[in-house]
C-alpha cells in the first residue's frame, strides 16, 4: 500500500498494483490474439496500453494518480473517438475482461463491484453501431 493511500480503498482492498497488473496484463494477452481489437492498437508492443489501462484503474479505484499525472484527465470517450467501438468490440472487450477478472479469484462483493464498473464503462465507450 503507498502511503497516501486509504486501507480501506478499493485499490488496497483487492491487493494494490499486484492484482491490478495481473488482471490487465491477462486482458492484454487475451487481446493479442484477438482479430477485431488488436488491430485497434497500433503499436506492435502492447505493453503501453497495458500500463495506460492499468494506471487508469489504478487511479479509478484508490490508488496513486500516476495516470492523471502523466496523461491528464481520463476523457475516455474521446480517448476511444478514433476507434470504431460497436457492440462486437465492446462484448469482445468484456469476454476477454470477464476472463482476467474470474481469474483474479477475489471475494464475490469486490468482483461484482469491480465487474459493474467494467461492465458500465465498456458501454459507454460504444461509438458506433456499424459493423
Amino acid at each position: 500500500m503507498l502511503p497516501t493511500e486509504s486501507p480501506d480503498s478499493f485499490h488496497a482492498l483487492v491487493g494494490g498494483e499486484p492484482t491490478f497488473r495481473r488482471l490487465v496484463a491477462r486482458f492484454y494477452e487475451l487481446v493479442a490474439e484477438d482479430e477485431v481489437l488488436r488491430p485497434m492498437y497500433p503499436e506492435e508492443d502492447l505493453g503501453p496500453a497495458e500500463e495506460r489501462l492499468r494506471t487508469f484503474l489504478e487511479q479509478y479505484w484508490g490508488g496513486p494518480t500516476t495516470y492523471s499525472q502523466g496523461r491528464g484527465h481520463p476523457r475516455l470517450r474521446m480517448r476511444h473517438a478514433p476507434y470504431k467501438v460497436n457492440p462486437d468490440a465492446r462484448d469482445r472487450w468484456l469476454a476477454h475482461m470477464r476472463v482476467a477478472l474470474t481469474e483474479l479469484r477475489l471475494p464475490p462483493l469486490q468482483h461484482a463491484t469491480l465487474w459493474d464498473y467494467l461492465e458500465r464503462a465498456a458501454h459507454a465507450m460504444v461509438n458506433t453501431f456499424d459493423d
